[in-house]
């Protein structure tokens, strides 16, 4: 039977000193305060009184990293989801600051209705669609917890609230280990839920 709903979660805070934007970069673990936010968003949709029977999760270390705590509470294997993976994006391994002040780079900006930066928005809506629709089809009913990253998470918000998928990434609601809840009906996806469960990180390297 199909899911009842489907959680995305953003992973914890990223042990990232160098104030790096890591994107899909090997290496990038959780901080001690990443593994606290993780654990705290496990609790909160524990909470919830729902049978958790799915987890899905980037493959990415820090997401894999922050479906551990679910793993251990609703005693599932997560699976490893690639269409649910950080975007690419030229300017890994960079610092944004100093990036941004050569203007060998500005041709990056150039359209951010693409993003001209990375790969695009109506990609990334795709691949989160169609990883969201197999999950809910193949759920053994109750709800499917996805551990993904701040982007797609935003981006899947903006699409199933039919707003435009340009944006400033500096508004995106979307904190490190929040929760933001979906069901799927007869008129398709719809968001009911999001949650701040864990206290503010650093909140650094994001796409």
């Amino acid at each position: 039977m199909p899911a009842s709903r489907l959680h995305l979660v953003r992973h914890g805070e990223v042990d990232n000193p160098a104030h790096i934007l890591y994107g899909r970069l090997p290496g990038y673990h959780l901080s001690e305060a990443g593994r606290a936010m993780a654990q705290s968003a496990a609790d909160h949709v524990a909470s919830l009184g729902r049978p958790v029977t799915a987890l899905r999760c980037s493959p990415l270390e820090r997401t894999q990293e922050s479906a551990a705590p679910f793993a251990a509470r609703f005693d599932l294997v997560p699976v490893l989801e690639e269409r649910i993976i950080e975007p690419a994006n030229v300017f890994e391994g960079r610092r944004m600051s100093r990036a941004l002040r050569n203007p060998l780079n500005w041709r990056h900006l150039r359209n951010p209705n693409l993003p001209s930066w990375g790969e695009p928005y109506e990609s990334i809506t795709a691949r989160m669609l169609a990883a969201m629709d197999d999950a809910w089809e193949t759920a053994d009913g109750g709800d499917v917890v996805f551990v993904s990253h701040q982007a797609p998470i935003w981006v899947t918000h903006l699409r199933v609230a039919g707003l435009r998928l340009r944006h400033d990434p500096r508004t995106r609601r979307c904190a490190l280990s929040s929760v933001t809840s979906f069901e799927r009906g007869d008129g398709g996806w719809r968001e009911v839920a999001y949650a701040e469960p864990a206290a503010a990180g650093i909140d650094l390297g994001a796409v």
